[in-house]
């Protein structure tokens, strides 16, 4: 686990330096990724689809963001989705001219998703795919497919809100999901401001999350699906930029987990906010820090109250007391900080920024 310099997060100069990719400038247009997703799509045709029932909604989920994008995608559209909500790693050989194909990637090259894009469109199904102007993905989906190209670039790994914009302007247009994508994109811009670099950490709500990260096995437990499909995201900015473990789990099955939840109960029971960390002994400190994950607004909820009275010193990761919006906007919200967190902490750390950012290489075809 790498050592974290906490004193580079208020140091300008050397966040900058540290920052050549301008990873956090990139992160923090996520707003502006979602309204040019939307419209991107918007002028690819997929308005023709709108007010369409589809027999099945088919999220295909390739390596990078795809996977935990389209979990919690199907978490936003609930258990009361009128249409089955199926995950699958390549178009399922049963999809029909009824189906909805949502899809996304920043491999250009991925030639699974293109032979599933080319055979989806084949069986007559409708294809909405953001990934790269070219490649055999793009030439899979020219002319047959809702295809959204990248207009505000990014680097790999920070096109969060381009891949959920994809399938919520989907979702919204078949009139599966209700949510005001202007108002996302709005309180996006509004945390990035929250979280810019500028502003130090005692007011910086991602930089002092960062903090409380460093140098610990976070366990982050979701308190409801869409807050667990949320700690999936976190999971995943998490392991770009730092070399932290950490798990994610709903609560109910974090407390199914015995062992590490009675460690963790141990390790909460244990710490005390009121000492000083220089003269605690490092053989003693549980590197376990349990984050409870909330995005539905604190309501009667018995999962949330257990947990809540089980960890009383947790970390509560919850934006609905801070902004009024729907689920969707505050889940939205809620996955930047926590990916803003991430690339502070790799920066402070040294894992990401600079030389050691890079896409990962493909294997070589023969």
């Amino acid at each position: 686990m790498s050592t974290v310099d906490d004193t580079l997060l208020d140091d300008l100069d050397r966040i900058a330096e540290v920052d050549v990719d301008g990873l956090l400038r990139a992160s923090a247009m996520a707003g502006a990724q979602l309204r040019a997703t939307v419209e991107g799509a918007r002028e690819a045709g997929l308005d023709r689809y709108a007010g369409a029932t589809p027999r099945a909604l088919v999220l295909i989920t390739r390596p990078g963001l795809s996977p935990v994008v389209a979990r919690l995608l199907r978490a936003l559209l609930g258990r009361a989705c009128p249409v089955p909500v199926v995950l699958a790693d390549t178009a399922p050989p049963w999809l029909g001219p009824l189906d909805m194909v949502v899809a996304h990637t920043d491999d250009a090259g991925d030639t699974e998703l293109a032979e599933s894009v080319d055979r989806a469109c084949r069986y007559g199904a409708g294809v909405v795919l953001t990934a790269p102007e070219d490649g055999p993905v793009a030439a899979a989906a020219a002319g047959r497919a809702v295809l959204v190209t990248p207009r505000v670039h990014v680097p790999p790994g920070l096109g969060f809100t381009r891949a959920l914009a994809g399938g919520l302007i989907t979702a919204t247009t078949l009139n599966l999901l209700r949510t005001d994508l202007d108002l996302v994109a709005d309180e996006l811009d509004r945390e990035a401001e929250r979280g810019h670099r500028q502003h130090e950490t005692f007011v910086n709500p991602a930089k002092s999350l960062a903090l409380r990260l460093a140098e610990r096995t976070p366990l982050l437990w979701g308190l409801d699906d869409v807050a667990t499909a949320v700690g999936g995201v976190a999971a995943q900015a998490i392991a770009t930029h730092t070399d932290l473990v950490c798990d994610v789990a709903a609560y109910p099955q974090a407390a199914s987990r015995t062992a590490l939840h009675r460690a963790a109960t141990r390790a909460s029971a244990g710490a005390d906010i009121f000492a000083d960390p220089d003269d605690l002994d490092p053989a003693q400190v549980s590197p376990l820090r349990v984050f409870l994950i909330a995005v539905r607004a604190a309501a009667p909820d018995p999962v949330r109250r257990l947990a809540v009275d089980t960890f009383p010193a947790a970390d509560l990761l919850s934006v609905s007391d801070e902004i009024t919006a729907d689920e969707t906007t505050c889940a939205a919200v809620l996955a930047l900080r926590l990916q803003l967190a991430a690339l502070y902490l790799g920066l402070a750390a040294g894992t990401t920024g600079g030389s050691t950012f890079y896409a990962p290489a493909r294997p070589r075809e023969h």
